[in-house]
């Protein structure tokens, strides 16, 4: 079998069959992103491979410094693209067996139809053959979307955020639906007034309300989430390290806020107690309009506070955390249930020992109401790749209904990354084919035919209303 050819991860007959009658040609619904959206309203192009491919990745860069790369030649601002670019093709050999080589190299094909593997040796021919399609009239953002046949991208957003980009896109002649998805994180900076106030009057000047106090910033929240409505959001996210477990009333919340915006930063205790008042508070809207609240859950971030302070967030130095997730997680569930407030939700864990919590958890919120209604997400950011794929699929299967699955998502600030749709496909199917090969699932095609098609598109169309 040769590397990457048609059959790459399809391992029987029916894995391939499904597949390549089923699973390849579906479309894309990216629920989950970060692409940028003044990208898309710009229909922007790229100069050159290292801007898109390079640029802002830091996947990459993390397998760069452990290959011995200087930070000038990955992030530095003195080093031309073409350095970065050679930088990137002498780590590429040593990333075997790391799903970076797969989707390097899957990327080259689909985008670039360059079948050659990239090494010191081939980068200037791969230089040269790439940074020429890129040239070519369809290669910008609304010309990749429509290649990946892309029929929804959902951003990520904050609430202060104006989207002046999603009325341009939403004007242009561009198919793909673009919406916000509401990610309010930063409204639970007590602890940080540095940080907190300065967001809070961008909050204002975008919301028109003059926020003095604490009803005013909920006020403000419940307009902008009305405003992402109207502009198409049907989701919203929460990046945590866990859920916070300390039940606030109204009073301390008020009172919280109010010292906030003197400057006196909340202590920890005030701070769990704050964000768990609006955790709910933003269940009960998501609740209201018939959302999908997504929780990602279990990173340390910035750990590597010298390198983080110099370049900023997401520039690799985030990791695999190790805080307990179940009860705080439980807690949180009870309360909207307990409200009469539970949005539809995907869970999504970051340590692979919490895969079975996760998706048994996800059982115990079902409510009849919505068919898959609660969900345990895609392996996401580090188990975003086969083994990890595979673990989520096994404890989603074993304690849920794999059929009711909303299927992948990239999780990509890239404009490259849809080919992980492929992989994940190929993945699904693999273990859908081989089992029914195996004897451990029903030799029906029609029936595992409607599975994997629901998996990788249908399903992600109903449960977040997306009209297309």
């Amino acid at each position: 079998m040769a590397y990457l050819d048609e059959n790459f991860l399809l391992y029987s007959p029916t894995a391939r069959r499904l597949f390549h009658e089923v699973a390849k040609d579906q479309p894309i619904i990216d629920y989950h992103c970060h692409l940028s959206p003044q990208q898309i309203a710009n229909n922007h192009r790229w100069d050159n491979i290292s801007d898109i491919w390079l640029g802002g990745d830091h996947y990459k860069w993390r397998l760069m410094r452990a290959n011995g790369i200087s930070e000038d030649l990955i992030t530095g601002t003195n080093t031309s693209p073409r350095e970065k670019f050679q930088a990137w093709a002498e780590t590429v050999p040593f990333t075997l067996r790391n799903p970076i080589h797969h989707w390097t190299h899957i990327e080259l094909q689909r985008y670039f139809g360059i079948d050659l593997l990239l090494t010191p040796d081939t980068a200037d021919e791969i230089w040269e053959r790439t940074n020429a399609v890129l040239a070519e009239p369809d290669f910008s953002t609304h010309g990749l979307l429509k290649k990946f046949d892309v029929r929804v991208v959902g951003t990520t957003d904050d609430p202060a955020d104006p989207l002046d980009d999603h009325h341009a896109i939403a004007a242009s002649d561009l198919k793909t639906l673009v919406v916000p998805t509401f990610r309010p994180d930063k409204a639970f900076a007590v602890d940080r007034p540095d940080l907190l106030n300065p967001w809070l009057k961008k909050l204002e000047a975008v919301s028109d309300v003059s926020i003095t106090r604490f009803l005013d910033l909920l006020a403000a929240l419940q307009k902008r989430h009305d405003d992402f409505h109207a502009a198409g959001a049907r989701l919203s996210d929460h990046g945590l390290d866990c859920l916070p477990a300390l039940r606030c009333t109204d009073e301390e919340a008020s009172l919280i806020f109010e010292r906030a915006q003197e400057g006196k930063a909340a202590t920890p205790e005030e701070k769990e107690k704050f964000s768990f008042y609006l955790m709910v508070f933003f269940g009960q809207l998501d609740a209201a309009k018939g959302w999908t609240k997504q929780l990602h859950l279990g990173a340390f971030r910035n750990v590597n506070s010298e390198m983080a302070g110099k370049l900023g967030p997401d520039t690799g130095y985030d990791t695999i955390g190790d805080t307990p997730q179940g009860a705080a997680l439980v807690m949180y569930l009870d309360a909207l249930a307990c409200a009469g407030a539970m949005p539809k939700i995907v869970l999504y864990n970051l340590n692979p020992r919490d895969n079975y919590l996760f998706a048994c958890l996800t059982g115990a919120f079902q409510d009849g109401t919505f068919a898959g209604k609660i969900q345990f997400g895609s392996g996401w950011w580090f188990l975003d790749q086969k083994n990890g794929m595979e673990l989520q699929l096994d404890a989603l299967s074993a304690t849920g209904l794999l059929s009711r699955f909303v299927g992948m998502l990239t999780d990509s600030r890239s404009f490259l990354s849809f080919p992980r749709h492929e992989y994940f496909r190929r993945i699904l199917c693999n273990m859908i084919g081989g089992e029914a090969d195996r004897g451990e699932l029903p030799d029906d095609f029609a029936a595992l035919s409607g599975l994997v098609s629901s998996v990788c598109f249908g399903n992600a169309k109903r449960h977040f209303g997306f009209d297309v």
